[in-house]
């Protein structure tokens, strides 16, 4: 769910969200309705809920996702030609890194090199007598002309080189900076698969896992709905379920997809698994990974040319430290982040897009960041300003979708999917949630006897 850079800056990669869904949800959530209907069936599996805890031993009872908040026919699904892959594949030992790997081994070596010049350049000048103070001041006042020459050329190259770089974005097209090749980060994807695939090699779930077959059978289903577009159809789809209560999923570039079984936890029904899982296949259709690496190593060569400039200027050097902070800070929370929130937002679209092609209740989507919200209420997690985080809050998260939907749903029905039946799940979430404020007001300690809203209810009715 993440988009947040870590090793290597690819996009998608997982955020801490541990433990944000836990107490006072699954009680919202128990709302009985008549109409459900199974969706996912697995032939060697018993059928239940898709709310057990993710140490459930295999020869235990199996869960199955149910669509909890509206009521459709049963939809079969045949099953998909996903490649299943559990090998582990090193990189041989003699091949080259790729150019973004080396452009991240030498940004520090770049930094290191600004701040030497940079205080070089301070100590030449305080070296200076003061009548050749003078005479470089009075020699920068008569060519100052040719000084800002310089350094409008030197503007002109940085913007000619931006511009020069630009390309379309798949499916929005949308114009993006692209500085590095896709080849050379389809290397960098399959390092960083590795390492992935290290980390969790005692934690994979197997192809026979009910689980494991519901996310393959959701992304089998989205990337079928989806064929038409070709960087869905170019990837090649490789599912990979962790045992890890972390509430998180993501997709590298190349097409590996990686969901844990938190996730699974979370979701309340197979609308907000495919929702869930569009969005992640949209980060990589849309190559945002490779979009965030251009801009994050644009910005970071801008940047050198205003480190070298602080710490020549900085009479000392803790005053040079201090703002050199203040200006990564700067580029943080100016550029970078707000970037990611743009990037987060695109794949929220263009994922709730996938998900209505595939005959998915789209409306499903903003319950499912509201359940997030109303989880960190309940868990007294501090909201932090959206400003702060590379992440739109739940909140405006679900607005943003709800405000997207009725175009989503046009999709859909213009993709001859079967028509939506029972109430809104949004409409039936706010009423949860009205009936939960108005019962807890006036009330003192939960008796025993009944069930404790901070805990999940696990035994949902079956249909």
């Amino acid at each position: 769910l993440s988009g947040n850079t870590r090793n290597c800056f690819l996009s998608g990669n997982p955020d801490s969200y541990r433990n944000l869904i836990g107490k006072g949800l699954r009680c919202l959530l128990d709302v009985p309705h008549t109409s459900g209907e199974e969706v996912y069936r697995n032939a060697n599996h018993s059928s239940g809920r898709f709310f057990s805890q993710s140490s459930q031993a295999l020869g235990e009872k199996t869960p199955s996702l149910l669509i909890s908040s509206v009521g459709q026919p049963p939809c079969h699904f045949a099953a998909w030609n996903i490649q299943i892959n559990r090998s582990f594949h090193t990189s041989p030992s003699l091949q080259a890194a790729p150019v973004p790997l080396f452009w991240i081994i030498v940004k520090p070596a770049q930094k290191l090199f600004a701040i030497i010049l940079g205080r070089s350049i301070r100590n030449w000048w305080k070296a200076l007598p003061p009548n050749k103070r003078e005479l470089f001041k009075e020699s920068a006042r008569k060519n100052k002309w040719k000084i800002l020459l310089g350094v409008s050329s030197l503007g002109v190259v940085f913007i000619m080189f931006y511009f020069t770089h630009l390309e379309e974005t798949p499916i929005t097209g949308r114009a993006r900076l692209l500085v590095f090749g896709k080849e050379h980060f389809r290397e960098l994807s399959q390092m960083e698969y590795d390492m992935w695939m290290e980390q969790f090699k005692s934690q994979m779930l197997p192809e026979t896992d009910a689980r494991y077959q519901v996310v393959e059978r959701v992304v089998g289903h989205l990337s079928e709905s989806n064929k038409d577009i070709p960087q869905v159809s170019a990837l090649k789809w490789v599912i990979h379920v962790v045992d890890e209560p972390g509430v998180n999923a993501f997709v590298l570039p190349n097409g590996q997809v990686f969901v844990f079984t938190g996730l699974l936890d979370a979701v309340s029904d197979i609308h907000q698994l495919s929702f869930i899982l569009g969005h992640e296949i949209a980060h990589a259709v849309l190559e945002h990974a490779v979009k965030k690496a251009s801009l994050v190593h644009f910005l970071d060569f801008l940047s050198l040319i205003f480190l070298t400039m602080i710490w020549a200027i900085c009479p000392r050097d803790s005053l040079a430290v201090v703002g050199q902070w203040i200006q990564s800070k700067l580029q943080e929370f100016m550029f970078d982040r707000p970037y990611s929130r743009t990037l987060e937002a695109e794949a929220d679209k263009v994922g709730l897009q996938f998900a209505a092609k595939a005959c998915v209740d789209v409306r499903a989507s903003s319950v499912f960041w509201q359940q997030m919200e109303l989880a960190e209420t309940i868990q007294g997690q501090p909201r932090l300003p959206e400003w702060l985080s590379t992440h739109p809050s739940h909140e405006n998260r679900a607005e943003h979708l709800d405000r997207l939907i009725p175009q989503a749903l046009k999709i859909r029905e213009s993709c001859n999917c079967p028509s939506l039946s029972g109430p809104d799940p949004r409409l039936i979430f706010k009423l949860n949630m009205q009936h939960l404020l108005e019962s807890s007001k006036g009330r003192g300690p939960p008796n025993s006897t009944k069930q404790d809203p901070s805990k999940p209810k696990l035994d949902f009715p079956h249909t």
